[in-house]
């Protein structure tokens, strides 16, 4: 799908040596500085142009925008109907019958790709009556060629695919602008126009007002047929060639700013001012973009005069590093012998912070400095080089810099604290194992990675894997792990959907969703995929983005982020639990937000996520130095920044201990067990209903039954065994419902003859209560049928219209004497089953 420019994209970028998550702004479109409001005079039929107009349009579309690609697995190249622009209907959804396909015909992944569109004899596109007369006229067809991504159902463009509905604003053949002044204008470009009969009129020029299709245009006649209209020209030219040349255009907001060619100062200052203007969130971090400039200009001027690429790349990545937003970074290859000295020596040796604020070891290396000292894993460090353990954390500048939220940044720097350069030689640790006392140890300093790669927010992570992938765990939930929101698009949205169809057809009772290691990727198909939990549309949040006309940031009102859901039979409507920590990075973010809107999922997991919740822009330093920032500021339906900073917080916290991180070295997952323990406990539990359920009559229940109304037991979690129901005693079920629905309560007992039956049941009494209050028999209905060669007595209803809560329902069935029902003997007693039945 081809976003607007108000549908950001939040994605990721690794980078060499920084893991830095990003988020990419839809394109933006251009400008227009040209005067279009002379007057022209309408021409006769006479001159018009001959030919019998286009038959093949033919173009190329050039890009530049770095984040281009992403996710894309079908693009396509469509005749786009122009009915919502000519209405500035920006919910207006292209017809399918309109949408005309055409051909890649080249290699969609090197810039600039051509292609080829056939048009039709007969077109099916929206008429429109643009001559402003007063008078109904046919109208004319009006499209514009465009540039498109194709994520859902089948080859043609639904409303998730169309961005919500609206027009191109990027990539099409048509300049649209992004100012505020004139929002989402065509001021541009060229269309192709389909006019059924000699009697149309188009508009040949903008008017005063300098917009498209309002009363002050002024007119001209058009050809029956195909014409092209190129807008770039006063007045408007038609082209009747019959194969025109329709390039699409890259606006100037989305192309790629190239400072490559400037001196490292002149870069320097290109790109502070590209912060200065830019940066989303300057207020907010209260950066002082002055101070940097005095701290940092001089390095730059240093390493250009010394022509010292190596200098400049430090001075880049020491600025990139002094704003705290994980979004902004750089490729920081060119530093990679920097880093692998920094971090090459270890002392065999992790840390870890426990939420007593103790600093542990989390891992020792067998065999390693810190083991040969006497150091026990658990045990607590109490300094180094003979500073304060937490103050020597706190110093630590991690090489994974930038960060947004504080308490990721803590985590990196206790993963830092323990690397050191190979020529340290030794470092003094003082330390207490669990149950000793205070000792110190001079630890040597040591090549050794694996005490680095144990506290990788990616350790145990596979190399490889798919966007979407899903099990059903033994508990018998569903898990679906999301890993990217930037892979291939189709193949994520179809993963989803069967992974969803899957758990609704075979009644999974709950959904945990694992976002613990997701980098981001599309804010867009994030969104819509999170519109699979719920059953109407929400919006989940707004965006601003610079505006040059105004220097403010502008944030356009009918531009919200929406969550469109899907049909009814792809929506899970069950429990769902999110799991969450400092790897679910941007567009993650924005799903595992989307998720806690009207409380649609419960947040389990040791940390919050990264908080990096704008969208980015890419641009070239000199050295040909990939760079990005945050450009897009996001917030929530109110307004309010939500994600930026504090990230998504786990509504659950997951103990962080010895024990925990003992475990986890173990192979144990605490997160997913806490999840699972977390979604067992239904939706409505501790809530008392406002009401109990409605008891059908005898008639209904009788309906209920032979219409196959499902029971209790159906829906029950416990599964007991034949010993187990043959002894007086009282069973106890979990019933959770996704929804209330009707279910039959009921008792039945089986025998081998009529005789039996009658026999057993003279020394059978039955019960029924409902949140405490006995319900008469008389309300129930008796049916005896026979079941597998036996004969059975089935005392029954029909509850439905559940009220949300915590419901309570007893069946008390007494034996007054030892019964045989033709098949073995039961014990006298009171055999009871509790039903609680949670109803969110």
């Amino acid at each position: 799908m081809k976003f607007k420019w108000f549908q950001i994209f939040a994605l990721i970028a690794v980078l060499s040596i920084v893991i830095s998550a990003c988020g990419g702004v839809a394109p933006l479109g251009e400008n227009s500085n040209d005067d279009t409001g002379t007057e022209s005079t309408e021409p006769t039929m006479e001159a018009l142009p001959e030919g019998d107009g286009p038959t093949v349009v033919t173009g190329k579309v050039e890009y530049t925008d770095l984040f281009f690609t992403m996710g894309v697995a079908e693009p396509v190249i469509i005749l786009e109907d122009q009915g919502g622009f000519v209405a500035r209907d920006r919910k207006f959804l292209i017809p399918v019958e309109s949408q005309i396909m055409g051909q890649i015909t080249s290699d969609f992944y090197t810039s600039p790709f051509t292609y080829s569109l056939t048009l039709p004899a007969q077109p099916k596109g929206t008429l429109n009556d643009v001559d402003h007369d007063g008078q109904t006229d046919t109208g004319v067809m009006i499209f514009a060629v465009a540039y498109w991504t194709n994520t859902w159902g089948d080859p043609y463009l639904e409303r998730r695919d169309q961005g919500g509905g609206g027009w191109s604003s990027a990539y099409a053949s048509t300049r649209v602008s992004t100012d505020s002044d004139a929002f989402l204008e065509v001021f541009g470009g060229q269309y192709v126009v389909f006019a059924p009969d000699e009697n149309q009129q188009f508009p040949s020029d903008f008017g005063a007002d300098k917009k498209l299709f309002t009363d002050d245009d002024p007119l001209m006649s058009l050809p029956a047929g195909w014409s092209v209209i190129d807008m770039d020209q006063t007045p408007f030219a038609i082209d009747r060639s019959e194969d025109p040349t329709l390039d699409l255009y890259e606006p100037e907001s989305a192309a790629l700013d190239d400072f490559t060619q400037m001196s490292y100062t002149e870069a320097f200052d290109a790109m502070l001012e590209k912060f200065r203007k830019e940066y989303a969130y300057t207020e907010f971090k209260d950066i002082d973009w002055d101070a940097r400039e005095e701290e940092f200009r001089p390095r730059f001027e240093e390493a250009e005069k010394a022509k010292d690429a190596h200098a400049f790349a430090l001075a880049l990545r020491d600025f990139i590093w002094s704003i705290p937003d994980t979004h902004v970074g750089m490729d920081t290859s060119a530093l990679g012998e920097d880093f692998a000295a920094d971090i090459a020596g270890g002392i065999g040796l992790a840390l870890g912070e426990t939420n007593d604020g103790k600093i542990v070891a989390r891992y020792i290396i067998p065999g390693g400095p810190a083991d040969e000292a006497g150091i026990e894993f658990g045990a607590e460090i109490i300094s180094m080089d003979g500073e304060p353990i937490g103050d020597v954390v706190s110093a630590v500048v991690p090489w994974s810099s930038p960060f947004s939220n504080p308490e990721i940044k803590r985590l990196q720097q206790l993963r830092y604290a323990t690397r050191f350069r190979a020529d340290k030689g030794q470092v003094e640790v003082a330390f207490m194992n669990p149950g000793g006392t205070e000792k110190t140890a001079s630890l040597a300093v040591v090549s050794e990675r694996d005490s680095f790669s144990v506290t990788s927010f990616a350790f145990g992570q596979p190399a490889t894997s798919l966007p979407v992938d899903f099990k059903i765990l033994p508990s018998g939930y569903g898990y679906i792990n999301i890993s990217s929101f930037s892979d291939n698009q189709v193949l994520s949205i179809q993963a989803w959907e069967y992974a969803l169809q899957y758990f609704n057809q075979n009644e999974v009772p709950g959904v945990i969703l694992d976002m613990r290691h997701n980098s981001g990727g599309s804010g867009w198909l994030a969104d819509q995929m999170a519109a699979y939990f719920f059953t109407e549309e929400v919006v989940a949040g707004k965006g601003s983005s610079y505006d040059e006309v105004t220097g403010e940031f502008y944030m356009d009102p009918a531009s919200d982020a929406l969550m469109i859901p899907p049909r009814e039979g792809l929506q899970y409507t069950g429990p769902v639990v999110v799991m969450v920590g400092p790897a679910c990075v941007s567009a993650c973010e924005f799903f595992s937000y989307n998720m806690t809107i009207k409380d649609r999922a419960i947040i389990v997991g040791q940390y919050p996520t990264s908080g990096a919740g704008g969208g980015v822009e890419a641009f070239l330093m000199p050295e040909n130095t990939y760079v990005q920032m945050t450009v897009s500021r996001q917030m929530d339906a109110d307004g309010n920044i939500h994600i930026e900073g504090g990230g998504v917080a786990p509504n659950v916290r997951v103990p962080v201990t010895v024990e925990s991180f003992q475990r986890e070295l173990a192979g144990e997952d605490v997160i997913l067990e806490a999840a699972e323990k977390v979604i067992s406990e239904p939706k409505g539990a501790g809530v008392t209903p406002s009401a109990p359920p409605k008891i059908a009559s005898v008639g209904e229940t009788e309906s209920a039954f032979s219409a196959g109304t499902a029971f209790l037991e159906d829906k029950k979690r416990e599964e007991y065994t034949a010993e187990e129901t043959s002894i007086p005693g009282v069973l106890t079920y979990t019933v959770p419902l996704v929804k209330s629905e009707t279910l039959i309560w009921a008792y039945y007992w089986c025998t081998t003859t009529k005789e039996i039956l009658d026999q057993n049941f003279s020394q059978i009494d039955v019960t029924f209560e409902l949140n405490g209050e006995e319900v008469p028999l008389d309300q129930f209905a008796v049916a005896e049928l026979p079941s597998g060669g036996n004969q059975c007595r089935i005392i029954y209803t029909a509850l439905s219209d559940w009220k949300s809560g915590e419901h309570h329902l007893t069946t008390t069935v007494t034996f007054k004497s030892p019964i045989n029902d033709g098949m073995g003997d039961y014990p006298a007693g009171d055999y009871v089953s509790e039903y609680s039945v949670f109803v969110p």
